[in-house]
């Protein structure tokens, strides 16, 4: 029996790192380290958010070839046709929601 694909939950810092996901090419692939500097997120947020992506199959994971010998080997991360599309379905319908802007005295506008 196959585990469940979890679903994603699009917080502030899931978007972030989705965001850069998007904002880069295929041939400029992404790894932990990479992913924690230029999000200036760190790496106990940044590697969980990964492997609950990864679990849910919004991006793929592959371990580098051709490894260096001073430093470790790296994770490349990529997006997935289908955490690419849900992403930018989740993305498109979040952006027609209504924006709530706070006034001082609680007044919604």
């Amino acid at each position: 029996m196959t585990e469940p694909v979890p679903k994603v939950r699009l917080t502030t810092t899931t978007r972030l790192v989705l965001d850069l996901f998007l904002a880069t090419g295929p041939d400029d692939p992404l790894w932990g380290y990479r992913i924690t500097e230029e999000t200036g997120l760190g790496p106990g947020i940044v590697y969980p958010l990964l492997e609950r992506l990864e679990k849910a199959r919004w991006i793929t994971a592959t371990w580098e070839t051709g490894v260096s010998e001073d430093r470790p080997r790296r994770r490349f991360y990529t997006l997935s046709g289908t955490g690419r599309q849900r992403y930018t379905a989740l993305h498109a319908v979040r952006e027609r929601l209504p924006r709530w802007k706070w006034v001082p005295g609680g007044a919604r506008h």
